[in-house]
């Protein structure tokens, strides 16, 4: 029988929800940077190369911190929780901060 560790799962949620509102904020904010950039190739290359580094070095330190899978699996729960969130907002086009054109 396997014995989950609630205490060590919560960890890495917490941590996971808190890290995935910055990787996806960065996301946001890069891609409204690109678009007004002249060089957005280059700009959403650099800014996903720091959300990715970010996001893998606190999970590696997620896992390593209590030597074993449970905070991991928190960690990755948080991250598509987020993830789902920030894919409804974008589809229902509650997004802050941002001019909607309307087609003409």
């Amino acid at each position: 029988m396997m014995t989950i560790d609630w205490e060590a799962l919560m960890f890495g949620f917490t941590i996971g929800v808190f890290v995935s509102l910055f990787f996806f904020a960065g996301l946001a904010w890069g891609m409204r940077r690109a678009l007004h950039s002249t060089r957005p190739v280059a700009f959403l290359l650099l800014s996903s190369a720091c959300r990715i580094a970010t996001l893998l070095a606190v999970g590696f330190w997620v896992t390593a911190s209590r030597g074993n899978a449970w905070p991991l699996a928190g960690y990755a729960l948080a991250f598509f929780l987020i993830r789902l969130i920030a894919i409804l907002r974008t589809r229902s086009g509650r997004i802050p901060a941002m001019s909607r054109q309307k087609d003409a």
